[in-house]
């Protein structure tokens, strides 16, 4: 590197990719690793943290003991790549580490990723699916430890066999072969998949909680399933068309329109991704709760790292299925048509009946999928922000206000996410907003409150 290109990486900062380093420590090399297990980064020792450049003293065998002590402190094994340069006569190391090909690497058994400027410890859970993702397994695909080729259903399993034939799938093995073609089957032990789709009987592992709300704590029916997961999506998708409404169109033709509170097309796709990428390991259940005015289905197991809400909502993502075997088997079943465009189906959805996009975003250890009917933004806007909608530009707007009239905390993301749009577009959206008196902030940006002028 040249002197002018390392003062343009300092110049913009630290991020996912670059840290500053004063002098090579312990902490160089929880960076090194956390680096290894993201995306690869470089460690610039001899920059403060402000990026004040204040150099360091090297020895003649001053870069072979550090390399020596980041081969000796991590496992696997990292040996980075070393390059000393000299800028405003001051000597700076960069020590670089390419993202690691089998992960995850540790320093005195810990592990860490890097999200955004900072190092942070993995969880056990994240542990585990770090090695599984960069083994290119998943833990569906695993033997299940508590269960037997007993405990399934082989007509559940023919019943799955005949689904496939109707798509067009040409099979002729019996429910035990068809099993192991699959691999549903390993070794003659039953994998998780295998048991989560054809489970004999019900079980706490796969609990959804479904409940129809009069209002946030007001309960009008409930229903617990606790069954295998292709019976579940009938079940949870039955449940919300009991308690939505359904509007009856006479055309005057042999047959009149039936249009429902919700897409139902939409409501399937955000059920099957619901279950078909829950955390089952997770002792959290999965909980659908319905209300007047929207929908709110909750799932164990978070948005992974390198996919951020802004990402789904633009389709900038590339699709890794946390149960990658339940993933391609719910393909050939016709339940989804191709990983990853899941979310892009249930935007076009609501768009095409004028209804907002719904609002994705992770929430304590999983991941939260809000969709509103049309009350959410004409009863909220029109009760409470009468009097100013006429200073609102487009529905985007309009939506903006009615959101912030209901929830007075609501986040950047959480407005991006329920509009559809980058994050960006709604720091300008609110800057007009705020320029125009029909909101105004209230507190700092860190634990203030938004009101409706």
């Amino acid at each position: 590197m040249t002197a002018q290109s390392i003062l343009d990486i300092i110049g913009n900062g630290e991020g996912i990719h670059v840290e500053f380093k004063s002098s090579f420590n312990t902490e160089t090399i929880v960076s090194l690793v956390a680096f290894a297990n993201t995306k690869g980064g470089s460690v610039l020792v001899g920059v403060a943290d402000n990026g004040e450049l204040t150099g360091v003293q090297l020895g003649k065998e001053t870069i072979v003991n550090w390399v020596n002590e980041v081969k000796n402190k991590t496992a696997p094994v990292l040996i980075p790549d070393v390059e000393v340069v000299s800028v405003d006569n001051k000597n700076l190391v960069i020590i670089t580490c390419d993202e690691y090909p089998v992960k995850p690497v540790s320093t005195k058994g810990r592990y860490y990723k890097r999200i955004q400027n900072s190092n942070h410890p993995l969880l056990v859970s994240e542990v585990v699916d770090l090695h599984l993702k960069s083994i290119n397994m998943s833990w569906d695909s695993f033997p299940d430890p508590l269960h037997v080729i007993d405990d399934i259903s082989l007509e559940k399993v023919q019943r799955a066999i005949e689904v496939m034939k109707q798509n067009q799938l040409s099979i002729h093995e019996d429910p035990l072969a068809f099993l192991m073609k699959y691999d549903l089957i390993r070794d003659n032990k039953l994998t998780n998949a295998a048991y989560l789709l054809f489970k004999e009987k019900d079980s706490v592992n796969t609990t959804i909680e479904l409940g129809r709300f009069q209002d946030e704590i007001t309960i009008k029916d409930s229903v617990r399933s606790k069954s295998d997961i292709l019976t579940q999506v009938d079940v949870v998708i039955d449940f919300v068309r009991k308690h939505i409404n359904k509007e009856v169109i006479i055309t005057g033709e042999a047959k009149n329109i039936q249009k429902w509170q919700y897409p139902l097309e939409a409501i399937r796709e955000v059920v099957i991704n619901m279950i078909l990428h829950r955390d089952y390991r997770s002792s959290s259940d999965s909980i659908v709760k319905i209300f007047n005015e929207r929908i709110e289905f909750y799932n164990p197991g978070r948005l992974p790292d390198t996919i951020s809400v802004e990402d789904l909502l633009s389709n900038n993502y590339r699709s890794t299925p946390r149960n990658k075997v339940l993933a391609d088997f719910s393909k050939d079943m016709g339940l989804i048509e191709k990983y990853g465009s899941g979310i892009k189906r249930i935007l076009n959805y609501f768009r095409g009946v004028n209804l907002p996009v719904p609002e994705f975003r992770n929430i304590s250890d999983g991941f939260m999928v809000t969709v509103f009917s049309e009350n959410v933004t004409e009863n909220v806007t029109e009760n409470v922000t009468e009097n100013v909608t006429e200073n609102v530009s487009n529905d985007r707007h309009r939506l903006i206000v009615a959101s912030i009239a209901k929830n007075a905390l609501i986040t950047v993301d959480e407005l991006a996410g329920r509009t559809g749009v980058t994050r960006r577009t709604i720091l300008r959206d609110l800057d007009r907003l705020r320029s125009q008196n029909v909101i105004k902030r209230i507190g700092p940006d860190k634990g203030g409150t938004w009101v409706v002028v």
